[in-house]
């Protein structure tokens, strides 16, 4: 991770805290295309605070996520796309029926 990402989660820390963040709550989050310095403060927050990140390709999430200093373990992160979509989708609401943070990234 570059210092410049170390000082926006820093930032991202700082402009976000204080803001609620339900548990049981499914958070919607643009991902930069092509360009990490796209990424809001809000964004590297949520990211930063989620139980699980629900993505279409596990791969490049976790790209992103190294890249921007958010490390996470593979078990953190749920595969949701066009062929597993059904399946992927009850196991996001069985997460967070009791109470679980998720991201949609």
């Amino acid at each position: 991770m570059s210092a410049s990402f170390a000082s926006a989660l820093k930032a991202a820390r700082d402009a976000a805290g204080a803001q609620d963040y339900p548990q049981g709550a499914l958070y919607v989050i643009a991902t930069p295309i092509g360009n990490l310095a796209d990424i809001s403060l809000r964004a590297l927050h949520v990211l930063e605070r989620v139980d699980a990140i629900a993505c279409e390709d596990t791969r490049h999430t976790q790209a992103l996520l190294r890249a921007l200093g958010l490390e996470r373990p593979a078990a953190g992160l749920i595969a949701l796309h066009q062929h597993n979509e059904a399946e992927a989708a009850a196991q996001v609401v069985r997460r967070l029926a009791p109470g679980e943070r998720i991201a949609y990234a």
